[in-house]
């Protein structure tokens, strides 16, 4: 297949649309069931090009949930405990301990399930029936891997009805070193970031605490790869090998932070026994669950604890989960690592990261500033590298 015309562009307004290969060569993917539009190509290449960066930097099956050209989180396959199996509602999935790459799906897609809503999974593996049973009951547009198994391949086709985006790619395609692109009809052209991020990145320890454990290297790969494909500016918070809270397209270094770190925090809270024990109806959808879980714990747009509310979606009505007790349970979340795909302009970034448990951290350095950042790890205690590498991706 040369080309593949897709029904619009980024909105219905923009046709025609189509992709294709500048050299008129043949396409490296395959569209196995449903029509993939624009911005579900766009996910599904900076998805799996994720995954595959994870798989060879790491050697375990990774996956990836995206949704607008950004990961919600990014995991590599490692066993989930009951308690995060249950934070993930994956406790009632059958075989997923024998499965790495379906404990790198949970993982991903239930880090950050609000944001997971509708996405565009990546998996790094041939897609087999205990990720694709995974898969199928989530809300989600499609999906890109390397291959499928028939069984994985059956289930999959069932999902929506039978239109489910299934996009498989060659997994030994290489890309063009040079990249083009178009704005305003004036064409752009640069060379592709092929830049490997390994352990060696992290040598250049500035800070007094210079003790890096393999579990925080681990962490730190994950999120600067997991930063490659975020829309910049970006921050993104890992631990037990999976990203937790990322901070995308924020035109402030602070906001990306804060962002990034308002995620994990949630994330740790969804482990808590009263977030766990929630009294769910029976008849609640997953989707509706997430929404809940989330009003539960952040409080937003209504309290689902308030009377006329917690009917909807509760037997009884829940004790509120309320800021001391949120605060006190944080207070015991540590060993996070924390990436940024360019420097830290100011020590801030460092106070709110701390709040959220972070204990190592990776960035270029080069700021002017540099010496109050390091201050400040040194303050808390942390281990910081300096990469000399940005990792904007626009």
């Amino acid at each position: 297949m040369k080309e593949f015309e897709l029904k619009y562009g980024c909105n219905p307004n923009q046709k025609p649309a189509r992709i294709y290969m500048h050299d008129g060569s043949e396409l490296p993917l395959e569209i196995l069931n449903g029509r993939p539009g624009y911005i579900n190509f766009l996910d599904a290449l900076n998805s799996y090009q994720l995954v595959k960066e994870l798989k060879e930097a790491l050697g375990m099956p990774a996956a990836t949930s995206f949704k607008h050209v950004s990961p919600t989180s990014a995991a590599v396959g490692i066993p989930l405990s009951d308690r995060l199996k249950k934070a993930c509602f994956a406790d009632d999935a059958d075989g997923l301990d024998d499965s790495p790459l379906a404990c790198a799906y949970v993982r991903a897609r239930g880090t950050d399930r609000l944001c997971s809503f509708g996405d565009f999974v990546a998996l790094s593996d041939v897609c087999d029936a205990a990720t694709a049973r995974l898969v199928k009951r989530e809300v989600s547009d499609g999906i890109i891997a390397p291959g499928y198994t028939s069984e994985a391949l059956e289930i999959l086709r069932s999902k929506r009805k039978g239109t489910y985006n299934i996009v498989q790619i060659d997994p030994d395609y290489t890309p063009d070193p040079q990249e083009h692109k178009q704005v305003y009809g004036i064409t752009f052209e640069q060379g592709r970031n092929n830049f490997k991020i390994s352990r060696e990145l992290l040598s250049n320890i500035v800070t007094e605490n210079k003790d890096l454990p393999e579990e925080a290297v681990r962490d730190l790969i994950i999120s600067l790869i997991t930063l490659k494909y975020t829309q910049s500016n970006s921050v993104c918070f890992a631990v037990d090998g999976q990203a937790i809270g990322v901070g995308a397209g924020q035109q402030s270094r602070i906001h990306c932070t804060r962002l990034a770190g308002s995620k994990a925090d949630t994330w740790f809270l969804r482990q808590a026994d009263k977030v766990l024990d929630l009294p769910f109806r029976d008849d609640i959808p997953r989707a509706e669950r997430d929404n809940a879980v989330d009003g539960y714990i952040n409080q937003n747009e209504e309290d689902v604890c308030s009377d006329g509310v917690w009917q909807r979606f509760f037997t009884r009505r829940p004790e509120p989960f309320t800021r001391a007790e949120q605060l006190e349970y944080l207070a015991g979340c540590s060993g996070v690592s924390l990436g940024s795909d360019a420097f830290f302009p100011f020590s801030d970034n460092i106070e709110r990261a701390w709040r959220s448990g972070v204990k190592y951290v990776a960035e270029p350095g080069g700021s002017i500033r540099d010496d109050a950042v390091i201050d400040a790890c040194n303050r808390h205690d942390m281990v910081m590298a300096f990469t000399g590498m940005r990792l904007f991706h626009h």
